[in-house]
């Protein structure tokens, strides 16, 4: 039943479950996260102006004639106006001193994760082309550290040593960024098609690209195969039991049962890093995000698997619903405690569950309205509308002293909602990647959507929070057009944000 198709970037290349889970979102490869943004209202800044900037990938663009080479773009944030097309830097393989060249299919922008990798005070980014063919090693995997500066990214970048790579390992399928081990200087991990994590760590040279060391783990997960990377398809960071350490959520296919369906991982840092020591087994997901939700100090891990509660051959997928669902498991001092799930038959949350609706394909973390609880956003982005089949939404729920409140105050938006660009149209799958990003430097966090416009061409809608709640005032959408990606093929730009 393995099928190898392009599918959706945030998660790794089709795998047992997720081919026969998902409904209509199509897609590539992988996926990442960063700690660094655990508590508060949550911010790349590549620039170094204080304001939150976002970075989309386009990792199916095409460049020079090379069909699914890779682009990433950096919207940065200004004060008031948030992202637009005006303020941004567009790289590939062929920018700079990025290293390697754009060749077909090395799907630059698969993964990325943001930090300060070389303490200069300026976020860095790394980048991975998990398809790079390296030496004669079809699908090795390479991976970058594109520079922060003044200017933001400029395609100053140093080439991350691999660990030797084979064919087919497809490093650097997913990645994560954060402290790990507590010393105060970000480290980076790096999954492979294999079940083994790389984990490089922080004091990064910003000549030589080398780390301040490296070490490995081995958490529960199936490794992969020729052709079919499973591995570590998502790496989440975030403080989940209050130490001040980074923690690690690792999304694979558990190994104890024949049954292949995805588990997550909850792997603790400690004094000298990441161990499997203490890994805890999570709700299933393909999709998650690390905030402290109800203001209690711990990191909340928020997980959304998107398919149905029963697969294409008929076999029940355990703790899944109809339409999808999100599981909220709250942390503890002893690390991931009580779980709770939400459907869109929960509370009052908009619409209702829907074989296919793939609520929970994507979701993030942010405080809209400044009260000290992050806040949810959750997509939905196979949801009909209408008549309109896969136009998509998303819904934005809010935290608060006892979790997220499904009763009042939540919200939904489409294309169709007043003051949100675009309408709703076939398969533009509006919801494909959210972000919740204060980009405007009004201390609140925006909300940022990825879709697949224009027949996965791709765009992004910029919706401003308020103050108390998002709204559609000053709300805008970047075409690829605006933004000087490739329209030849499908880049599909805003498929993945880095987290």
């Amino acid at each position: 039943m393995h099928q190898k198709h392009h599918r959706h970037l945030r998660l790794a290349l089709a795998t047992a479950a997720a081919a026969a889970l998902t409904g209509g979102l199509l897609t590539v490869s992988a996926t990442t996260a960063t700690a660094a943004d655990s508590f508060k209202v949550a911010k790349a800044d590549f620039n170094g102006d204080g304001i939150g900037d976002v970075l989309a990938t386009a990792a199916t663009a095409s460049v020079s004639g090379h069909a699914n080479a890779g682009q990433v773009v950096a919207l940065y944030g200004s004060t008031g106006s948030g992202v637009t097309s005006a303020k941004r830097t567009v790289l590939s393989q062929n920018s700079g001193t990025v290293p390697g060249n754009a060749e077909t299919g090395d799907l630059f922008g698969g993964a990325t994760a943001y930090a300060d990798f070389n303490g200069d005070g300026y976020d860095d980014l790394a980048v991975a082309s998990p398809y790079e063919k390296v030496g004669t090693d079809t699908d090795g995997g390479a991976l970058a550290i594109l520079w922060g500066s003044a200017s933001g990214l400029t395609g100053k970048a140093s080439d991350v040593p691999d660990p030797a790579v084979s064919s087919h390992d497809n490093w650097g399928l997913s990645l994560a960024a954060g402290d790990f081990d507590g010393d105060g200087k970000a480290d980076l991990a790096v999954g492979s098609s294999s079940a083994t994590l790389y984990v490089y760590k922080g004091g990064f040279s910003s000549s030589t690209g080398l780390p301040g060391g490296r070490y490995t783990i081995k958490p529960p997960i199936m490794p992969g195969s020729s052709g079919f990377p499973y591995g570590p398809e998502q790496l989440t960071a975030g403080d989940v039991n209050g130490d001040g350490r980074t923690d690690l959520v690792v999304d694979g296919y558990e190994t104890q049962t024949d049954n292949g369906w995805n588990t997550n991982y909850w792997v603790p840092g400690t004094a000298s890093g990441l161990s499997v020591a203490g890994v805890k087994t999570l709700k299933p997901g393909i999709v998650t995000g690390i905030g402290d939700i109800n203001g209690d100090g711990y990191g909340d891990i928020v997980t959304g698997a998107g398919w149905d509660a029963t697969s294409g051959d008929g076999r029940t997928i355990p703790d899944s619903a109809n339409g999808g669902k999100v599981s909220i498991t709250y942390g503890s001092a002893s690390g991931p405690a009580s779980t709770t799930g939400i459907t869109q038959n929960t509370g009052n949350v908009p619409g209702s569950s829907e074989k296919g609706d793939a609520f929970g394909w994507d979701l993030d973390l942010g405080d809209v309205n400044g009260d000290g609880y992050q806040d949810l956003v959750v997509s939905t982005p196979n949801e009909d509308l209408g008549s309109v089949t896969n136009a998509g939404m998303v819904t934005v729920m809010y935290g608060s002293a006892s979790g997220i409140n499904t009763s009042t105050g939540l919200q939904s938006f489409a294309q169709s909602t007043a003051g949100v660009p675009g309408t709703d149209e076939k398969s533009d799958l509006f919801g494909a990647d959210v972000k919740l990003d204060d980009v405007n430097g009004d201390g609140r966090a925006d909300l940022v959507i990825g879709s697949y416009e224009d027949g996965g061409d791709g765009a992004v809608t910029y919706l401003p929070s308020t103050g108390t709640k998002i709204g559609t005032t000053g709300a805008r959408a970047l075409s690829v057009t605006s933004v000087g990606v490739s329209t030849s093929g499908s880049a599909q730009f805003g498929a993945l944000f880095a987290d």
